[in-house]
């Protein structure tokens, strides 16, 4: 399992993490992926998948020395950044929630920190991306005729009143 979203999806659903991972041999998860840790993966699984693992890491040089420090902001994110994802959540729904502008519509459930922005056909993601860029506000296309945004650990709820803002004023 890709657990790169499976905090987020947990915070959300409210099911434990070892009950989405359970049918699954192996689970992966990224410390820096909302938890906001600088680097750091951890990859769970049974021993014998651990030490074929292992030797894959060693033998295309995936090794690191003295990573104690890395570790260490990792357990710090799990201690401090993990209880905040509802707030990520919170301020994707936000987002959501405020969004008033006939050429943009928010047409899938926000679960998570994830918003998923269609743009009306008469205009394009492109033109949005670049009217957002140049407001400094970062977003990504997510297939023709949409964006996504994904709030996180450094977003605020003043940030999202100034997302809000620029993409209610947005004209095509």
């Amino acid at each position: 399992m890709d657990g790169a979203r499976l905090w987020n999806a947990s915070v959300a659903s409210g099911i434990a993490e070892a009950a989405y991972a359970e049918p699954f041999d192996s689970v992966s998860v990224c410390f820096s992926k909302g938890l906001g840790a600088p680097v750091g993966s951890a990859l769970a699984g049974s021993a014998e998948f651990i030490d074929r693992a292992r030797r894959f890491r060693k033998q295309f040089g995936g090794g690191m020395r003295q990573v104690g420090i890395l570790a260490a902001a990792c357990i710090y994110a799990l201690d401090n950044h993990l209880p905040r994802l509802a707030a990520d959540h919170q301020l994707a729904q936000n987002l959501a929630e405020q969004l008033d502008n006939p050429l943009l519509a928010v047409n899938h459930p926000v679960e998570t920190n994830i918003v998923i922005i269609d743009v009306d056909p008469g205009n394009s993601a492109e033109a949005l991306l670049h009217f957002l860029s140049e407001r400094n506000i970062k977003a990504v296309g997510f297939g023709p005729g949409r964006i996504r945004m994904v709030p996180n650990l450094g977003v605020t709820a003043a940030d999202i009143a100034t997302v809000v803002k620029a993409l209610n004023a947005f004209t095509g």
